[in-house]
């Protein structure tokens, strides 16, 4: 009887980590307010790290230094925010102008479309000539579109009043934290932690710092671009272009999304527009394959499957903010997997 135990237990155990699995997916997925602040916040630490340490070498107590650099960061961020706004107020002026050439554009691409749509009837069956195909478009109840702005819009401000507080206590109890996760594990696995710990704190530190300088060479290199080429509002525009560059694969094309709307009022015909197009499109190339690996590929070592399966996966599990930490989760992922000898065949996987 007692074999027999044994092994109805051990088949049941992949069953048991299916579930396991379903639980820890359905958790990411409903508490994804929760889980997505923790990361981030979690990230911006590890970051600010370094300087706070700094800070606690010369003798400046450790909660002190972190609530410095806290509010020193938040002020440079107003700074750079206040800039934006400023600019986009400029924008918002004048956007009756923009959208006028918006509506005209739209009107001409409707006649077209209407002249096809003739077109396609006049060569039609006689008998299907007289049929029109009527579309009922019933618009979302207004109620609709209030709670899901609303959902939105809690998420936002979840985010942004819970993460300077979780940013400041995870650098003030640091070393607390990080003593009480190394003795959860035996004393004979206490070495491997600390070694994946300190080595998934650098690697988050080289994220961050590495697409944060990739993100200013960008958007410094967007901003001379429209400069040069005379395009309004460059400020702003290079901003956004410089950001959306940094999206795997579909920044090569969100890139375009400013200046086309911009130059909607000062270019009329297409060379502009290809031009443009060619230019954000070298960025997007130079800055992801050959600034990325250069700066940051040296301790994120994924392969490109696993990036680009994370990158689906947390990108259909939380949206745009799954794409920002779908590289991070997943080589700390396999940061933990080199270092668990069960584990390793996956960690040397997702590095092949």
């Amino acid at each position: 009887m007692q074999l027999e135990d044994v092994k109805v237990s051990s088949r049941s155990n992949p069953s048991q980590r299916i579930i396991a699995a379903a639980i820890v997916f359905a958790f990411l997925y409903f508490a994804s307010d929760v889980v997505v602040t923790l990361l981030l916040a979690a990230l911006i630490a590890y970051f600010l790290d370094p300087v706070v340490g700094l800070f606690e070498r010369i003798r400046i107590p450790r909660a002190l230094g972190a609530l410095v650099v806290l509010l020193s960061v938040t002020a440079i961020f107003a700074g750079l925010g206040y800039l934006v706004v400023v600019r986009a107020d400029q924008f918002l002026e004048d956007w009756p102008r923009y959208s006028g050439v918006l509506r005209h554009m739209t009107t001409a691409f409707d006649r077209q479309l209407t002249s096809v749509e003739k077109g396609v009837e006049s060569i039609s069956p006689p008998g299907e000539r007289g049929q029109t195909s009527t579309r009922s478009i019933t618009p979302p109840p207004i109620r609709d579109w209030l709670l899901r702005g609303a959902g939105s819009l809690y998420s936002v401000l979840a985010v942004a009043t819970f993460l300077p507080f979780l940013v400041f206590f995870m650098l003030a109890a640091k070393p607390r934290i990080w003593k009480a996760t190394i003795e959860l594990f035996a004393e004979e696995h206490r070495e491997r932690v600390r070694g994946a710990l300190d080595e998934v704190s650098l690697m988050l530190r080289s994220f961050v710092a590495g697409n944060s300088l990739i993100a200013v060479i960008l958007m410094l290199l967007s901003w001379g671009f429209f400069l040069a080429i005379h395009l309004k509002y460059p400020f702003l525009s290079g901003c956004v272009s410089g950001l959306l560059t940094l999206v795997p694969y579909l920044g090569a094309v969100l890139a375009w999304i400013p200046p086309f709307l911009i130059g909607l009022a000062q270019w009329s015909t297409i060379g502009p527009y290809l031009g443009v197009a060619a230019i954000l499109t070298l960025f997007h190339l130079v800055g992801l394959n050959v600034l990325m690996p250069a700066i940051v590929g040296r301790r994120v070592h994924l392969n490109a499957l696993a990036v680009t399966a994370a990158l689906l996966f947390w990108g259909w599990l939380w949206g745009a903010i799954g794409l920002i930490l779908a590289i991070p989760i997943t080589a700390t992922v396999k940061v933990i997997c080199d270092h668990s000898e069960n584990w390793e065949p996956l960690g040397r996987w997702l590095g092949a």
